[in-house]
């Protein structure tokens, strides 16, 4: 009877047609984890998920050992367990290949015999904050650089625009005085009276020598 009190409602009506206690026992077992066959059938998935365990490469140390911990804890429920021993054991061949050289220091620096999972899974945890930090401090030094190579690309190219826009300048500058003075001399040397004016080649001279000058201005 005080059994009978002790168990939620639901429970209850399960059992209210039982007359022994074994009867009300074996009966809740049978409700909550099944006959024996039942029970061999959840061991074996449980222990094929023991044993096929594998940590992804992105997977946290947290969410590897929240996984493990759901499947040896089912299996304790079952009255099926495994030593500590081979728990870690298990744990560090399930981790990823990336954690290799980790594994390898554990396995030489530690008693594995002696190695509980609480502390191996604290061991690695510390590891994963290490190399998270790291990562950000890679990540950030490439950023900057980054950054710089950009900013130095952006001026680099404007140098490079600005110095051909002054070359264009120059160049429609020193055509457009050549063209002048090809005019003039052709003026100053105008046909008058059948013949060309005797100071030609004192003005071709001139002129040559004002687009040496007007050049080497605009030059500098």
């Amino acid at each position: 009877m005080v059994m009978y009190k002790a168990l939620p409602r639901k429970e209850y009506e399960r059992i209210f047609m039982c007359n022994t206690a074994k009867e009300i026992w074996k009966t809740l077992l049978i409700t909550h984890h099944g006959n024996n066959q039942v029970k061999d059938n959840k061991i074996d998935l449980l222990v094929q998920q023991y044993e096929q365990l594998v940590i992804f490469k992105d997977e946290s140390i947290d969410s590897a050992f929240a996984r493990f911990n759901t499947i040896i804890t089912s299996l304790k429920a079952l009255d099926k367990g495994y030593s500590s021993k081979n728990y870690v054991r298990k744990f560090l061949r399930a981790l990823h290949p990336k954690w290799r050289a980790k594994v390898m220091a554990i396995e030489e620096s530690k008693d594995l015999t002696s190695l509980s999972l609480d502390e191996l899974i604290g061991n690695l945890k510390v590891h994963e904050m290490i190399i998270k930090k790291d990562s950000e401090i890679v990540k950030a030094k490439f950023e900057r650089k980054s950054l710089s190579l950009k900013a130095n690309k952006e001026s680099s190219d404007e140098e490079c625009s600005t110095s051909g826009y002054k070359d264009t300048e120059y160049t429609m500058e020193v055509r457009d005085f050549k063209k002048f003075f090809k005019r003039r001399d052709k003026n100053q040397r105008a046909f008058v009276g059948g013949s060309w004016s005797d100071s030609g080649k004192e003005d071709d001279e001139k002129v040559k020598d004002e687009m040496y000058l007007v050049a080497h201005a605009l030059n500098e």
